[in-house]
């Protein structure tokens, strides 16, 4: 499995994803607070047997605080800084593609939707298929459903 790591970094938030490259899958995706997310790299790093797991980079959004970020990854990550112009209203379309509106929703244009939590693992999503520049299958459940609530 050739897995990649995707990061929309912020201040006080942050989309983080990990996907298998090989089979354009995600595997996890979520939304943590910011003073999570090197716990869940590290932990996304280490495989159930302590031993370390094949991440092959991590790519990250240039946007909100990048470069703070860039300097507090493992070391041993490869980091490709990744244009994230737009990925906020790319989120919102990619989010409605992979999960289609429902009942009376779907009859509202796509402009007026407005998915009900934070997009940042989606934004992830959509820094790390412009870096491929291909889409990724999200088998998993919708995530802004089944988010923990903070």
């Amino acid at each position: 499995m050739t897995r990649v790591i995707a990061l929309d970094p912020g201040r006080s938030k942050c989309g983080l994803l990990l996907a298998d490259i090989a089979t354009n899958t995600v595997v996890q995706g979520m939304v943590i607070p910011s003073a999570e997310v090197l716990d869940q790299l590290r932990s996304w790093m280490v495989d159930a047997h302590g031993e370390d797991d094949q991440i092959a980079e991590l790519v990250i959004g240039d946007g909100t605080s990048s470069t703070i970020w860039q300097h507090q990854l493992p070391a041993s990550l490869k980091v490709r800084v990744v244009d994230e112009t737009g990925t906020t209203l790319r989120a919102r379309a990619r989010y409605w593609q992979l999960w289609p509106a429902l009942g009376w929703k779907r009859l509202l244009p796509l402009g007026l939707r407005i998915p009900s939590g934070d997009l940042d693992a989606i934004a992830a999503l959509v820094i790390l298929e412009h870096y491929l520049g291909r889409s990724l299958q999200w088998p998993g459940p919708d995530p802004l459903k089944n988010a923990p609530s903070r």
